[in-house]
């Protein structure tokens, strides 16, 4: 009777560790379970970040403004005496226009060029050498220098002349003359009244 137990006793021990044995072989899954607030969090995207680039920028060139030439002479800028101002025009080798009406217009330089021809003047005085003057009406004339020229479209009331070689010309009558020099020439339209002259080659008529 023990023995019987025995063997029993022996036979299940047996069979309980085959059994335990079983199932230690068995591979169980293995499931990963993460806590409820990270269950349903999308993975982070990854961002691609573009390596900077290198630009090269060339320096703006520099403008540098031409230089303005000047004109070539004073023949564009007109010298007004108003209605019956004064005038001054000085230099050397220029040209200039005067228009209005002149009181007194003086003219002072070298080889001056003087375009009245839009002006009348009451006095006109000219001081230096190769002075032009061209005006519509001269009523006094003095000229001081030499090789000088002097036209008018009209009459002139009275000339001065000192120096040499000029040449003044009238286009109506000359009133009175006086020349201290040699070979000036006077000539008027309408003739020459009262004459002073003081030296050789001079032609008054």
């Amino acid at each position: 009777m023990n023995l019987h137990r025995t063997v029993s006793a022996a036979i299940g021990v047996i069979v309980l560790a085959g059994a335990l044995s079983a199932c230690s072989l068995t591979p169980e899954p293995v499931e990963t379970r993460l806590p409820p607030g990270l269950a349903a969090a999308s993975p982070t995207p990854s961002v691609a970040v573009p390596s900077p680039s290198v630009v090269t920028v060339s320096p703006a060139p520099v403008q540098t403004a031409a230089p303005s030439t000047p004109p070539s002479d004073a023949s564009g800028d007109a010298v007004s005496c108003g209605g019956g101002g004064t005038q001054t025009v000085s230099g050397a080798e220029q040209i200039v226009r005067v228009v209005g009406t002149c009181a007194q217009l003086t003219v002072s330089g070298s080889a001056l060029t003087v375009d009245a021809s839009a002006a009348s003047i009451g006095t006109l005085r000219i001081s230096g050498d190769r002075a032009r003057v061209d005006a519509s009406a001269i009523d006094t004339l003095v000229l001081q220098g030499n090789d000088g020229s002097v036209r008018s479209a009209g009459a002139i009331g009275s000339i001065d002349v000192s120096g040499d070689r000029s040449t003044i010309d009238a286009g109506g009558a000359v009133a009175s003359v006086t020349v201290r020099g040699q070979d000036n020439i006077i000539r008027a339209a309408g003739g020459v009244g009262a004459q002073t002259v003081e030296g050789r080659g001079n032609q008054i008529g």
